[in-house]
């Protein structure tokens, strides 16, 4: 069995290759270390806060690591989540559980 952090780090590593490849970034080949302005292993604390029918609230680390993510990115990520096994529901509502804001646009 996957580990829950595991899977995250696999969700926003598959994540961005995809969103490169779609940009035409020449880094498709290359594997991301980081995502949004955070290392994609930083943001594997926010899994289990996004992942399930009734997640829990994100953890103190979680919600520092959210602090540090460039939320404008990750509203451009929100078409990407479902195709990785995460709502974008959850994934979008995780900035506010954190007591952010996200862009209005978003």
């Amino acid at each position: 069995m996957v580990k829950p952090s595991n899977t995250l780090v696999l969700i926003w590593t598959l994540a961005a290759i995809v969103v490169a490849a779609v940009n035409g970034d020449d880094a498709a080949a290359a594997t991301p270390t980081t995502i949004c302005n955070v290392k994609v292993t930083e943001l594997a604390e926010c899994i289990p806060a996004i992942t399930g029918k009734s997640p829990p609230g994100p953890t103190k680390k979680c919600c520092s690591v959210m602090r540090k993510t460039n939320l404008r990115c990750l509203c451009d990520y929100k078409s990407e989540f479902t195709k990785f096994g995460v709502d974008p529901k959850n994934a979008m509502a995780l900035p506010k559980k954190c007591g952010l804001k996200l862009p209005r646009e978003c």
